[in-house]
Order: structure tokens, then sequence, then C-alpha cells
């Protein structure tokens, strides 16, 4: 089996340079564009909820927390899948959506150098048809008042995802960062680095991090990775890190087995060894 390390030693980094220059005037009035309209849609959502009388602090708090909660699945899925598929290559999702990922591997702290029209764009942007879809949402009932609630507390943290990422990579963030850091209530410096150790494969949700470690004891990213592998057969991470450092990555995760299938292997196992002992003995004459 390939040992991490030596995986590590295989990683092939991008020119982090090549990568920054892909930031286009055209990128940049699209994400300028979408921060308006995020910004829009979720003032007409806060007047509708705070017009309709379906609706309490506790409906609203409980909104606000399981919508932080999604908000870092989410960003953990999203961080994924710009990290592990597509090409920095690819027509308008390669510069636009892919790029900034790979770059950030590349090169941490760029992140701390981008104002706030390129920090926080692209996630306005994706988040533009949730925000809609909330607006949408008939408020004529306490169910719906807190599902529009619940879809725009959800993409307000996804919008604020990148801001608390790049918090992350300061080095001496404003006092009140770093005291949410620290308590975390948002990203922290320490637990986002296990993400910046090559080759870059696990702790991905990066808005507050509560949900990575479920996802990695459940095994969660390396099972999607091998069902898209198997049904397109496509190879993850090859563009990011190469494809010798991607192919050892994938063959360390195919001898690794998810510990719901051990258990259940070790549960049949001893069934199976308690079960023996009576079988022989009715055989025997």
């Amino acid at each position: 089996m390939t040992k991490p390390d030596k995986i590590t030693d295989k990683v092939r980094l991008q020119d982090a340079q090549a990568l920054a220059q892909g930031y286009s005037p055209a990128i940049r009035a699209m994400e300028i564009a979408s921060i308006v309209s995020f910004v829009a849609l979720e003032g007409v959502l806060a007047y509708k909820l705070w017009s309709t009388h379906h609706t309490g602090p506790w409906m609203l708090t409980l909104a606000v927390v399981l919508g932080y909660l999604a908000a870092d699945f989410v960003s953990g899925f999203v961080h994924w899948m710009g990290d592990t598929w597509g090409s920095t290559e690819m027509p308008v999702l390669g510069k636009a959506f892919i790029r900034p990922f790979r770059e950030h591997h590349v090169d941490e702290k760029a992140i701390t150098r981008h104002d706030f029209v390129e920090t926080n764009g692209n996630n306005c942007l994706v988040s533009l048809p949730v925000a809609a879809l909330a607006v949408a949402v008939p408020l004529n009932g306490p169910g719906w008042v807190f599902l529009a609630a619940f879809l725009g507390a959800m993409i307000f943290w996804v919008m604020a995802t990148n801001q608390f990422h790049k918090w992350s990579h300061l080095d001496a963030p404003p006092a009140i960062i770093h005291f949410l850091q620290r308590v975390h209530l948002i990203l922290p410096p320490d637990h986002h680095r296990i993400h910046h150790t090559a080759p870059f494969n696990q702790y991905y949700c990066i808005t507050v991090g509560w949900m990575n470690r479920p996802l990695r004891m459940i095994h969660f990213f390396p099972l999607m990775e091998r069902l898209i592998t198997f049904v397109t057969g496509q190879l993850p991470r090859q563009d990011d890190i190469g494809t010798e450092a991607a192919q050892a990555l994938v063959a360390v995760d195919d001898a690794t087995e998810v510990p719901v299938l051990q258990a259940a292997k070790e549960l049949l196992k001893a069934s199976t060894e308690e079960s023996a002992p009576s079988v022989s003995s009715r055989s025997s004459p």
C-alpha cells in the first residue's frame, strides 16, 4: 500500500502566478453583479419575514442554526467538487470557479490579498437561485415561513463562508474574529490547516468546520469519489495534484474499508462463530 507521505512526494503543484492571472475583468464584473443581486434578494426576504405574523424568535433561531449547519455541509460539498473534479481549462467554469480552488492550494495567502468582491463574489453567484427560491416561498403558514427563513439563513452563511475562510488564513485577525475562531464559532486556523496538508483530500467544510469529523467518520467524500469514478471513469484530483499522486491516492482509498462495513463484517464474523458450535453439536451422533 502507498503511504501518505509517499503520496505527498508525488504531488505536482500548479503555477500560482498563472492561476492568479485567470481572474479577468469579465469575471470581476460578474461577481459585482452577483453581490448586488444577492444583497437585494436577501433584503426582500428579510422584509417579507419581518412583515408576516407566522413567525417567532424560536422559529427564526432554529432556522439560523440549522442553516449554519447546512451551509457548512454545502461549503464542504462545493469545496470538494472544486478541489476534486474538472480542470482550470474548462470553459467558463474552469476560470470562474475551479481556478480559485487550485490557486488556493499553491498559494494559501492569496485569499488574504483578495478584496471583498473577489473574496465573496463567487459565493453570491452560486447562492442566487436559492435566494430567489426563498423569496418566492409563500409565507402563508408557519411551515412555509420556517422554510423561507432556513433557506435565507443557509445562503447567508454560504455567502459568508469565504470571508470566514479568508480570516482563517490571516496572520493577525481582528480581536473579535480571533475570539470567534478560538471558541470555534467560525472556521479556526488550526482546524482548517488539516485540509492544507497535501494531497488536500480531507476537511473540506469551511464555514465553521463542524461537519468535517462526522463526514470523515462515514467516509462520505471517498464514497462519493468511488461512485463518480465508477460511473464516469474520471480520476479524482488528477488536474490538481497530477496523475501519479491521484492514482496513488485512489489506491489507498480503495484499500481502506468504510468503518460501517468493517463493523458489519465483525458482527457477521462473530455471529458465525457463535452459531458454529451449536451446528456441530447437532450434527454429531
